[in-house]
């Protein structure tokens, strides 16, 4: 038997049983430490989009890459054809910040490492990296009040309107902001927000001193978390 027969040999023989009872371990650890993982997002994160709804994802991508490493682990000629099946279909995401696609490793490398049946290793780094969040949180982002994501939309005439005038203004009063549109025709100007604060009274302070600018003016709060 030359090396060539004996490689083709391995390939088709070379198999491993995946045990039903460590899958099952596994599935289990690996739904906990999303939903841990989901609820800390929510918490913790510091992107100004919809956290809630992106964190949902967390379970079934981990679960998913949990359980296509148990099944090509399995076997040599699986995990090739695994590489030749993705060159063909591409996945692709809309990743808004640079925090989504760090949690989103994160979430894939926990699968990868209980697919891989390393529970023990998996469960410390989870561990040792939702420490280091919770840490930062506490020590740099924790606020004893609630937070309100909002939508905070500015229009009326451009007489003494302007959007230099109106971002220092929203910057007085909100630390996070993020400027979404800005229109402006012959007599009118509106302009949207994104922000986030955690004192409700800011809106109203916000709001008169918006005012001094131009008393046309009309402000509206739209809630962007649901």
């Amino acid at each position: 038997m030359n090396k060539w027969e004996l490689f083709q040999k391995f390939l088709i023989t070379s198999e491993e049983q995946i045990q039903t009872v460590d899958f099952l371990y596994n599935s289990i650890i690996i739904i906990i430490l999303t939903v841990l993982l989901e609820l800390t997002y929510r918490k913790c994160g510091k992107s100004l989009s919809n956290r809630k709804s992106f964190a949902f994802n967390f379970i079934m991508l981990g679960f998913t890459t949990m359980l296509i490493i148990s099944v090509v682990k399995s076997s040599l000629a699986l995990s090739l054809g695994l590489v030749g099946a993705l060159s063909i279909v591409r996945f692709r995401a809309a990743i808004k910040e640079p925090e989504e696609l760090t949690y989103l490793f994160f979430v894939i490398s926990t699968g990868l490492g209980l697919g891989a049946n390393l529970r023990g290793i998996t469960i410390i780094a989870f561990l040792v990296m939702m420490a280091i969040i919770w840490g930062r949180y506490f020590i740099t982002d924790f606020k004893k009040a609630g937070s309100y994501n909002l939508y905070f939309t500015v229009s009326g005439t451009n007489e003494n309107l302007q959007l230099t005038k109106i971002s220092e203004t929203i910057s007085k009063h909100f630390k996070r902001f993020e400027l979404k549109r800005f229109d402006e025709q012959e007599n009118f100007i509106e302009v949207a927000f994104l922000i986030e604060t955690n004192k409700i009274e800011n809106l109203e302070i916000c709001k008169n001193e918006l005012k001094q600018l131009n008393e046309s003016l009309k402000v509206s709060y739209i809630d962007n978390r649901n």
